[in-house]
C-alpha cells in the first residue's frame, strides 16, 4: 500500500445510523476509506473473506440479532482473515470484553467515543498498537485468568529471545513500527515475530498477548 493509499476499513453493525455516521466521519479523512459495511454478522463472514485487497481494519459490533460480534471475530480468524478486528460496543459487560479478545479481537472500545477520539483509536489501531478504552483497561488487568489459556505457561520457552523482546515491546503498547525502532529491525520482520509468538502461545491477538506478558512477567 502506498503513502497516498487510504487505509481499507469495515463496518459491522445491525444499526444503519451508525454505519451512516461512521461513513460520514471515514469521507471526511483523506487518509482513511469506508470499503464496505455489513448490517449482520452473517453478512460480514461470507462477505469479508472474499475482499481484495482485504480491510486493514474491521470496526465490529456485539450484539447483533443474527450473529454475535463475537462468534463472527471467530469465524473470521479460522478464514483466516488476519485484518485488525476492533470491537465497537455499547457493552461494557466483563464477559463480552474476556470472549472478544479471546475470539481474537485486537482491541475493545466503547461507543461512547467522540468522533475525534474514534478517529484517533482507529488510526492507533492501524499501526499495530492496543486499543481499550480507559475505562475497561482494569477489567481486562483485573481478571486476566479468566481468558488466558491454561496450557500456555510452558510454551514460554518455545520462545526465541528476539521473540521474547518483542513481547515485552507489545506489552508496552508499541506498534509494529515502534518495536522495529526499537529493535532495529524491518517493520515486516516484526510482523513474523508476532504472528510466531501468538502462534507458539495458542493466543489470538496482541491484547492477550500484552496482558499475557504482563500476567506471567515477561522481562
Amino acid at each position: 500500500m502506498s503513502a497516498n493509499t487510504p487505509v481499507r476499513i469495515v463496518i459491522v453493525d445491525d444499526h444503519p445510523l451508525l454505519r451512516h455516521g461512521i461513513a460520514q466521519l471515514l469521507d471526511l479523512e483523506d487518509d482513511l476509506e469506508l470499503t464496505a459495511a455489513y448490517g449482520s454478522g452473517s453478512e460480514a463472514i461470507k462477505r469479508i473473506p472474499e475482499l481484495d485487497p482485504p480491510p486493514e481494519l474491521i470496526l465490529m459490533d456485539v450484539n447483533m440479532p443474527d450473529q454475535s460480534g463475537l462468534r463472527v471475530i471467530e469465524k473470521l480468524r479460522k478464514a483466516d482473515v488476519d485484518s485488525r478486528i476492533v470491537v465497537l460496543s455499547v457493552s461494557d459487560d466483563h464477559a463480552d470484553i474476556f470472549k472478544a479478545v479471546h475470539a481474537g479481537a485486537d482491541g475493545y472500545l466503547l461507543k461512547d467515543l467522540e468522533p475525534d477520539n474514534l478517529l484517533h483509536e482507529i488510526r492507533r489501531a492501524i499501526s499495530g498498537e492496543q486499543v481499550v478504552s480507559e475505562t475497561i483497561k482494569d477489567v481486562l488487568l483485573s481478571a486476566q485468568d479468566s481468558w488466558v489459556p491454561e496450557n500456555v505457561h510452558p510454551r514460554i520457552r518455545e520462545l526465541t529471545e528476539r521473540e521474547k523482546d518483542v513481547l515485552r515491546l507489545i506489552a508496552r503498547g508499541l506498534s509494529n513500527k515502534g518495536i522495529g525502532a526499537e529493535l532495529e529491525i524491518a517493520e515486516g520482520t516484526v510482523k513474523v515475530h508476532v504472528k510466531r509468538l501468538l502462534s507458539k502461545l495458542g493466543l489470538k491477538s496482541r491484547v492477550e498477548a500484552a496482558v499475557f506478558a504482563l500476567e506471567h512477567d515477561i522481562d
